[in-house]
C-alpha cells in the first residue's frame, strides 16, 4: 500500500502568503469534476474448487464475466453442513478471485492512480502487474492502493488480480456474503492534491442566525520540487455559493500539510430529521492559475446535545430518537451494495416513523450514510463486534492487534463529515465489558475516536450496564445490590448504552448521575408475517433463557406475528417503546432489527436460515407491529386492523386494532357491531375476541363521535390470479437501477388470500433482468436468484435491474391454476 508521509510541523513546511474572506450569494459556475470514477463493470470471476484449485489460478481457470458489487455467497444453494452454521445463513463462504484488464491514459502517467475498495468480504489481497498492493483482513471498510508505480500507460493493459478468503468459517454470527460487496473506484489526482478522506467540517458554534464552520484539509505534495498552490474553500447550498475563502502558501517537496479554514455562515438552513438540509464544500488546489485538483465534501450545520434530564436536544429541540439496527444484507440481493435497495428500505423505515439507525455491528456501506444524510437519520456508526476475544473461531478477533487502530482511524476519517451521524459506537456486547482488559481496550479506542472527532459523543453497546436480576430490580436497588460493568463504570464512554434491561432504564440516573441514556438495542420481538397464534394476550419467551436450545415452537418454524413473542433477554415491542416513551431523561432507543436478515434465525435452527427480529419482513413487507409503531411514530392518522379474516367455522379469533387520532373503535362484523374498544392508561392497541364467521370485518376509529378513518378485511376465496406491483414504473438504464415489484396472490373478487403459498415464476423481456426474489419466509430455501419462489402468505416479491439502453421491460408472472399478470417498467 502506498504509504503517505509523515505530517511535519506546519511551520517548516508552508509559507503563508494571505487568508482571504469573502461571502457571497452566487450561482455555481463550472460543475464538479468528480477525481473518481466507477470500477465496477466488466470484472471476471472464478470461485474456487478447494481440492481442483488448491487455492491457485492459472491459465485453465475458468471464469465469468460480471459487475461488482458481487456476493458470490447468495449465488450458493442452502447448505445443512455448511460451516457457516444457521447463524451464518446456512449459506457457504469460499476463496473467490476477480481479475479485470484496463488501460490508462498516456498523459495521465504523471498523475498518482490509486484503486479504492468500499468493502471486500473477507481476506482481501491486491495485485496490479503482478506488484502486490497489500491486504485487509476486515471486509466492512474501504481502503485505497497507489497503483502508479507499477502501470502502463497508454495502449498498454494492466492487470488488476483480488484474492477474496471468506473460507474459514465461522467467521460472523449472522450473515456476511462473501467477495467484492461494496464500490470500487478509479481516482486519478495530481501529484499536489488532497488526502483520500482528507476533509474534516465541524459546525462549532451554530445559531439561527449563524454558523462558524471550519474545515481541516489535508494536502499532500509528492512532486520532486516545492509548489506555490491556491487553495479555494467555497461553501454552497445547492448551487448558490455561500461563502469562500482563499489561501496562498509554498508546500515543500514529498511532504504534507494540514490547512485550517474558519468561515461564517449567515442565516444557515439547519440540519433536521424533518429537513435534512445539506451544504457543499467544494476545495480546489490551483498552481499558475490552473486548477490540479478538486474535493466535495457534503455536511449539515446543526447543533445537538446529549441531556442529562432531557435526552437527545436537536437545533434546540428536544427529539425522541426512534431507531432500528440493521445489518448489512439486503435480503435477496445479499450483501453486494446497490443504492437504490438501501433507499427503499429507509423509505419503508421512514414512513413507519424510524428516524434512527444504528449500523449494526460495523462500518456501513458510504452509501448507506450518504442517504441517511439526505433523508434524515440519526446514525450511530458502529465499528466492531469483537475486541482481542473471539465470538466466533475465525472472526475479527484473531486479526485485531494488528488491525484496529488503522481500521478505526480509517472508518472515523472516511465518516466523520456526516451530519447523520451522532453517536460513535466502539463496539456490541464485547466479552471483555466486565473486565479491567475491557477498560484499557475502551480507553485505546475511546482516544482514537477522539484524536479523529470531538464532536460526537461516544458509546458502546453493553448487555448490561448494570449486571442485576432483573425480575428483582426494584429489590436490589434498594439494598444497592448492583454490579456495574466494568467499561460503563470506568467514566470512558460519553453515552451509556443499553442493550436489552428495559427494567433498569427507569433507574438509569440513580446508576449514572453524570452519563446520559441511549438505548443502543432493544425489544428482540419475534414474528413470522402473517402467520398468528390463536390465543393472543400470553407473553412467550422463545427459548427461555438464552443458553438453552429451544425445544418448542410452531409447525413449520413460524412464531405468531401478534405481538407476544420475544427472545428471552428482551420484550414485546409494546413493553419496551411504553418506558422510553415515559421519560424525557431517556433519549431514544436502537429496536433490533427494523428489517430480517439473513442468518441467526432464533428461536430456531435449520431449517430455518433468516431471522424473525424484523419489523418489516426480508422481502420488505411489514409485519403487523409496524402499524402500531407508526400509530406512535408519526403524525400520519392510522387504523390498522388484524389478522386476515380466513378461519375455521365457528373457530374463536382475537382481533387486534392500532389506531391513533381517535377515541375508539368500533369493530363489525358483517354489518353487526361486536363492540367498542377504547385504548385505556398505557395501552398500545385494543383486542376483541370473537368467533369466526366469513365475511366482513370492518373497524371504524372516531374522534368526539366523528368518524376518522374506517378499514375493512374479507374473507378470501380460492386462489384465481395474480396481481403485479411496482415501487417504481420508471428506472434509469444504468445497469443498477431497481424496480421492486410485488405479487399478491388474489381471489376471483381481488381480495388477497392470506394463506395462499403458491410456486410463482417469473420471465423478463427487454434490456433488464431478474436479480432477486423472495417471500420474506425464514423457512425457505429456494435460490434468492432463481427466476420462481414459493409465496408465504399471499405475498412474493421480485426484484428487476436495469440495462444500459432504455426501453421497456415487460415481466410477467405465472402460477399454476391461476391468471398470470404482467406490467410494464420504463428505463430511460
Amino acid at each position: 500500500m502506498h504509504k503517505r508521509k509523515n505530517l511535519r510541523s506546519p511551520l517548516s513546511l508552508i509559507t503563508l502568503v494571505a487568508i482571504i474572506f469573502f461571502g457571497s450569494c452566487t450561482k455555481k459556475g463550472d460543475p464538479f469534476v468528480n477525481r473518481k470514477v466507477s470500477f465496477n463493470a466488466n470484472w471476471s470471476f472464478h470461485l474456487n474448487d478447494s481440492i481442483a484449485d488448491k487455492d491457485t489460478i492459472g491459465t485453465s481457470t475458468k471464469w465469468r464475466t460480471l459487475n461488482v458489487p458481487h456476493d458470490w455467497s447468495i449465488e450458493g444453494e442452502f447448505d445443512e453442513k455448511s460451516p457457516a452454521g444457521y447463524g451464518g445463513g446456512s449459506l457457504n463462504g469460499g476463496l473467490g478471485w476477480y481479475k479485470k484488464t484496463f488501460k490508462v491514459a498516456a498523459q495521465d502517467s504523471t498523475k498518482i492512480t490509486s484503486i479504492t475498495f468500499d468493502g471486500v468480504y473477507k481476506n482481501s489481497e491486491v495485485w496490479i502487474n503482478g506488484h502486490y498492493l497489500g491486504k485487509r483482513p476486515n471486509g466492512y471498510i474501504g481502503f485505497q492502493y497507489d497503483m502508479s508505480p507499477y502501470l502502463n500507460y497508454g495502449d498498454k493493459n494492466n492487470e488488476i488480480i483480488v484474492k477474496v478468503d471468506n473460507s474459514k468459517q465461522p467467521n460472523s454470527r449472522w450473515y456476511s456474503g462473501s467477495g467484492i460487496f461494496r464500490n470500487v473506484w478509479i481516482e486519478t489526482t495530481d501529484k499536489l492534491h488532497i488526502e483520500n478522506w482528507g476533509t474534516y467540517v465541524t459546525t462549532p458554534k451554530v445559531t439561527t442566525e449563524s454558523a462558524l464552520v471550519n474545515i481541516e484539509t489535508r494536502i499532500q505534495n509528492e512532486h520532486s520540487e516545492s509548489k506555490k498552490l491556491k487553495l479555494v474553500t467555497t461553501i454552497y447550498k445547492e448551487d448558490t455559493k455561500v461563502t469562500s475563502a482563499t489561501q496562498y502558501i509554498t508546500l515543500t517537496p514529498k511532504s504534507g500539510t494540514l490547512l485550517n479554514v474558519k468561515a461564517q455562515v449567515e442565516s444557515p438552513v439547519l440540519w433536521s430529521v424533518e429537513k435534512p438540509e445539506l451544504y457543499t464544500a467544494v476545495t480546489e488546489i490551483s498552481v499558475n492559475d490552473k486548477i490540479v485538483d478538486q474535493y466535495k465534501t457534503n455536511f449539515g450545520i446543526r447543533d445537538f446535545k446529549f441531556d442529562l434530564n432531557k435526552g437527545f436536544i436537536l437545533n434546540g429541540k428536544q427529539v425522541k430518537i426512534k431507531g432500528v439496527c440493521m445489518h448489512h444484507d439486503l435480503g435477496p440481493l445479499g450483501s453486494a451494495i446497490n443504492t437504490r435497495a438501501i433507499e427503499r428500505q429507509l423509505e419503508i423505515l421512514k414512513e413507519m416513523g424510524v428516524n434512527g439507525i444504528r449500523t449494526s455491528h460495523n462500518p456501513p456501506a458510504p452509501e448507506l450514510l450518504d442517504l441517511c444524510d439526505k433523508m434524515g437519520f440519526i446514525v450511530m456508526d458502529e465499528a466492531f463486534d469483537m475486541w482481542k476475544q473471539n465470538k466466533t473461531k475465525y472472526d475479527y478477533a484473531n486479526d485485531w492487534d494488528k488491525w484496529h487502530k488503522k481500521d478505526l482511524t480509517d472508518q472515523l476519517r472516511r465518516d466523520r463529515n456526516h451530519p447523520s451521524i451522532f453517536i460513535w459506537s466502539i463496539g456490541n456486547e464485547i466479552p471483555e465489558q466486565w473486565s479491567e482488559t475491557g477498560v484499557e481496550i475502551a480507553k485505546e479506542l475511546a482516544a482514537i475516536v477522539r484524536l479523529n472527532d470531538k464532536t460526537r459523543p461516544l458509546t458502546a453497546g453493553m448487555n448490561p450496564p448494570v449486571n442485576m436480576n432483573i425480575d428483582e430490580v426494584t429489590l436490589q436497588f434498594e439494598k444497592k445490590n448492583v454490579q456495574f460493568n466494568a467499561i460503563a463504570k470506568s467514566g470512558v464512554l460519553d453515552l451509556i448504552g443499553y442493550n436489552y434491561a428495559h427494567q433498569t432504564y427507569e433507574h438509569h440516573q440513580k446508576n449514572f448521575p453524570d452519563k446520559p441514556f441511549i438505548a443502543t438495542e432493544t425489544t428482540s420481538g419475534l414474528q413470522t408475517r402473517g402467520y398468528y397464534d390463536a390465543v393472543s394476550d400470553t407473553i412467550k419467551k422463545w427459548p427461555v433463557r438464552w443458553d438453552l436450545k429451544f425445544t418448542g415452537g410452531n409447525p413449520g418454524n413460524t412464531v405468531s406475528a401478534y405481538d407476544q413473542v420475544q427472545a428471552p433477554w428482551g420484550s414485546t415491542h409494546e413493553a419496551t417503546w411504553k418506558i422510553i416513551k415515559k421519560h424525557d431523561f431517556l433519549s431514544g432507543m436502537y429496536i433490533w432489527t427494523g428489517f430480517d436478515y439473513i442468518g441467526e434465525p432464533t428461536p430456531y435452527e435449520w431449517p430455518s436460515v433468516s431471522s424473525y427480529f424484523g419489523i418489516v419482513d426480508i422481502a420488505g413487507f411489514p409485519k403487523d407491529v409496524y402499524y402500531m409503531y407508526q400509530s406512535e411514530w408519526t403524525d400520519k392518522t392510522v387504523l390498522h386492523i388484524f389478522p386476515h379474516w380466513n378461519w375455521k367455522a365457528g373457530q374463536t379469533v382475537d382481533v387486534w386494532a392500532y389506531y391513533n387520532n381517535a377515541d375508539e373503535v368500533e369493530l363489525f362484523l358483517n354489518g353487526k357491531s361486536v363492540g367498542v374498544r377504547s385504548k385505556k392508561g398505557e395501552d398500545l392497541h385494543v383486542m376483541w375476541r370473537i368467533p369466526f364467521k366469513p365475511g366482513t370485518l370492518k373497524a371504524v376509529s372516531r374522534k368526539n363521535g366523528k368518524t376518522v378513518l374506517e378499514t375493512e378485511i374479507k374473507t378470501a376465496g380460492n386462489p384465481s390470479q395474480l396481481k403485479l406491483t411496482a415501487d417504481r414504473s420508471t428506472i434509469k438504464a444504468d445497469e443498477n437501477d431497481l424496480s421492486f415489484v410485488t405479487v399478491d396472490i388474489l381471489d376471483e373478487k381481488g381480495t388477497l388470500v392470506p394463506n395462499a403459498n403458491n410456486e410463482i415464476s417469473f420471465s423478463l423481456k427487454g434490456n433488464g433482468k431478474i436479480v432477486g426474489v423472495s417471500s420474506g419466509d425464514p423457512v425457505s430455501h429456494e435460490s434468492f436468484k432463481g427466476a420462481k419462489h414459493t409465496a408465504l402468505n399471499g405475498k412474493c416479491l421480485v426484484v428487476i435491474q436495469s440495462g444500459d439502453k432504455s426501453g421497456r421491460l415487460e415481466l410477467t408472472a405465472k402460477a399454476n391454476g391461476l391468471k398470470p399478470s404482467t406490467i410494464i417498467i420504463t428505463t430511460e
